[in-house]
């Protein structure tokens, strides 16, 4: 099963199969917000919408922090615009 958590310290949301890392969303601090920079997912486990579930924690994390998202990574970029409910955390 696979485990899906933000990792603050390390400025990314990770997915592990049990403790196997197997994809990340990552982020850098600028001017308060979050830069989304990259996502990635090992090959053996995509389609399986991990990419997007990253992208989510991402998203309920900044909420809770209460700031806003920028994203520069293509696919974050693609699931701003699939999901109108994120649309209020676009820097």
């Amino acid at each position: 099963m696979i485990k899906i958590v933000f990792e603050k310290d390390k400025n990314r949301s990770a997915a592990y199969d049990s403790d196997k890392l197997v994809g990340v969303c990552t982020y850098n601090h600028l001017n308060g917000q979050w830069i989304a920079n990259h996502t990635a997912v090992e090959k053996e486990y995509g389609g399986r919408g991990i990419g997007s579930k990253l992208v989510e924690c991402l998203v309920e994390n900044a909420r809770k922090e209460g700031v806003e998202i920028h994203p520069i990574c293509s696919f974050v970029k693609t699931e701003f615009d699939k999901k109108e409910e994120y649309r209020d955390l676009l820097a």
